[in-house]
């Protein structure tokens, strides 16, 4: 790809099969490698990558270099096993980073 794409789904396969659904770039993964390897691919051409959370907790360093760079947002999310609290988690943190202080007052357990 020459040019960067908008949005695209990284994760279990039952999960980006429904983002691929609505029309957004799926990419399923079998294992933590094969799934660095795809976001580093990824992260070159879209500006928005969904990443199930379970994949995400198990790349923190990568997720780390993306934070401070406009693009690609990556953004985790639930997969459809259901949420593991970390893109909450994730969030607060940034919000608390931002502004000095836990507006969202979410329970470091994920739950709000």
């Amino acid at each position: 790809m020459s040019e960067r794409s908008s949005i695209a789904a990284l994760g279990d396969q039952d999960t980006v099969f429904a983002f691929k659904a609505v029309g957004v770039d799926a990419y399923a993964v079998a294992n933590e490698a094969e799934g660095r390897e795809k976001l580093r691919l990824l992260a070159r051409n879209y500006d928005i990558i969904f990443i199930t959370e379970q994949l995400a907790e198990a790349l923190p360093d990568l997720l780390a270099r993306y934070k401070t760079r406009a693009f690609p947002a990556v953004i985790p999310v639930p997969s459809s096993k259901g949420s593991t609290g970390y893109g909450k988690r994730s969030i607060k943190a940034d919000v608390e980073k931002a502004i000095g202080t836990d507006i969202l007052q979410i329970e470091e357990n994920g739950n709000d």
